[in-house]
């Protein structure tokens, strides 16, 4: 793995091995719920994560002190945390990094409207606490005792991909031995859902339609995922289960406008360029593209010019997860890596759900209908934020 390390330049670094996975999404709490979910029709409305008890991995005490956002960040780190097989690790050099977009939104606009009704004296002393960005990966380290770096990245929905290139790079690096990368959002308050929806972000018909031609916004998600991210020669010699191998990351920024893509997904296709020379590999070696592909009109259409300004007129099949699981913010990129891992652990591509007809003015191997098969390779994951935020992934097969 080449790694981009401030103005020196890249230096090489560690392999870095996936050995552990947890996921809360609209399709339910863990993998299997989440495959299931990629390889079935896609639903309609909203998707919101209905099934899920904080109380699992939470005391009751600890559950009103703790934000939703934060509480599905403890539930996917301890998912993957057990997944790995982690019982002894330095805890000076294991870390977290865990991303969000907006954090404690829904404790500030519910301490907001108490504030209004009652007054500053019924306003919670924690609200501090459970309302900020880093709420989530201070609550993970204090749990398991790890005493590593403790980051947040706040990259809007890049903040999953970027979290994970970060935590790769701590042990690339040498900086740690594991590390925890991944993201969180629980952002569906109402004052959220107003503000998309006057910006006209939001479909209108609550149907996520990525790359087809009566897409018009996406639809509101929330949810969790998380890896375990570790040196690969201490993985391979205690014996764990390597998924995959986190390859290479990379980020950019547009420069161009605070919601809008740049023009051809100028700084989109940078990213991606500069995410496989970070893995060594060049875009004959990508087997498939996991896009970001929200549904909207001005991002799937930047988004397709910049994968054929990489890949030409023979991409790789792609597909978009958010037709099903929708779109959580800075949480997605974070489900949509360990969605990827899943499509190497199953040697299937899932289908682009919601999508019927596509744009014409799209020209990508779009995988649609039903799920594909395929040898896996690496593969490209896609994120891209408001505010010009590019972050892509590389993950490949053992």
């Amino acid at each position: 793995m080449l790694l981009g390390v401030g103005p020196e330049g890249p230096v090489s670094g560690r392999r870095v091995a996936i050995t552990g996975i947890g996921v809360v999404s609209c399709c339910g709490v863990g993998t299997e719920a989440l495959w299931d979910g990629l390889n079935a029709p896609a639903p309609s409305g909203e998707r919101r994560v209905t099934d899920f008890d904080p109380e699992r991995w939470l005391s009751t005490k600890e559950v009103r002190q703790v934000d939703r956002f934060a509480q599905f960040a403890v539930a996917v780190a301890s998912m993957a945390v057990e997944d790995a097989g982690v019982v002894d690790v330095d805890p000076a050099r294991a870390g977290v990094v865990i991303g969000t977009g907006v954090g404690g939104l829904g404790t500030l606009e519910g301490q907001i409207l108490l504030h209004e009704a009652k007054g500053p004296r019924r306003v919670s002393p924690r609200l501090v606490t459970m309302m900020m960005a880093n709420a989530a990966a201070a609550t993970v380290s204090i749990r398991l005792g790890w005493r590593g770096p403790s980051e947040t990245v706040t990259t809007a929905c890049a903040a999953g991909a970027h979290s994970i290139g970060h935590a790769a790079h701590l042990v690339a690096a040498g900086r740690c031995d594991l590390v925890i990368g991944g993201a969180a959002e629980a952002g569906m308050t109402a004052v959220s859902m107003a503000a998309f929806m006057n910006m006209t972000a939001l479909s209108s018909s609550e149907t996520s339609r990525p790359f087809d031609r009566r897409r018009d916004g996406f639809v509101m998600a929330e949810g969790a995922g998380a890896l375990v991210l570790e040196d690969w020669d201490r993985a391979e010699a205690r014996g764990a289960r390597i998924y995959g191998e986190l390859a290479g990351s990379a980020s950019t920024a547009d420069a161009f406008h605070i919601t809008a893509p740049a023009p051809g997904g100028t700084g989109a296709a940078e990213c991606m360029k500069l995410a496989m020379q970070d893995a060594g590999i060049g875009a004959a070696d990508i087997g498939h593209v996991n896009a970001h592909g929200t549904s909207t009109p001005l991002n799937d259409q930047a988004e397709a010019d910049a994968i054929g300004e990489v890949f030409g007129t023979e991409t790789p099949p792609v597909t978009s997860t958010k037709g099903v699981i929708g779109h959580g913010l800075g949480a997605c990129g974070a489900i949509e890596a360990v969605a990827s891992v899943l499509t190497i652990e199953h040697a299937l591509i899932p289908p682009t759900g919601g999508l019927e007809q596509q744009d014409p003015d799209i020209h990508l191997n779009i995988v649609t209908g039903a799920a594909r098969p395929w040898r896996p390779a690496p593969i490209l994951s896609n994120s891209f934020g408001f505010g010009g935020h590019n972050g892509c992934l590389v993950i490949s097969p053992t």
